[in-house]
């Protein structure tokens, strides 16, 4: 395993994490690099249609999200009001998600796409086309979630 050296470096939250000096794999051949912008395109292509899919049931579930009804059952009542709260939060998460999907689009356009904002190194293409929307390699992912535990600990 090649020797990282960590510096304290600032993210985008503000929060301090162990920046990596490591060495980054990059694409060799002329050939590899062409095959990994062709796989960056497809995803690009899944995202847009993914954002189109996402844009169109979101207005679909605004006209159709429950009412505020007063029901002379207060459990009734409750389970409406549950139901209402559970679609906010599915919203909230599926705007969040629109986000992603639109910096990711951009970074695509911008040819900063499939590098980590951590480490700077290249983003694994399998990572990418499991999770389009991602901003750090694996490597920095892992480290920030076990960072988080024992911050949580």
């Amino acid at each position: 395993m090649p020797e990282k050296k960590k510096q304290n470096k600032e993210n985008k939250s503000g929060a301090t994490t162990a920046a990596k000096k490591k060495k980054c794999k990059k694409a060799s051949t002329e050939k590899e690099v062409s095959e990994r912008q062709r796989r960056i395109l497809e995803i690009k292509k899944t995202l847009v249609q993914q954002k189109e899919q996402l844009l169109q049931e979101a207005g679909f579930a605004l006209n159709t999200l429950p009412d505020e009804n007063a029901f002379p059952d207060m459990g009734d009542q409750a389970t409406a009001e549950i139901d209402r709260n559970f679609m906010l939060r599915l919203r909230g998460r599926e705007q969040r998600l629109l986000k992603k999907i639109e910096l990711a689009l951009e970074r695509i356009d911008n040819g900063t796409y499939g590098v980590c904002d951590i480490c700077g190194c290249e983003i694994g293409i399998r990572r990418l086309e499991v999770r389009p929307v991602t901003t750090m390699c694996i490597e920095c992912k892992t480290e920030q979630e076990e960072e988080e535990k024992v911050i949580e600990s």
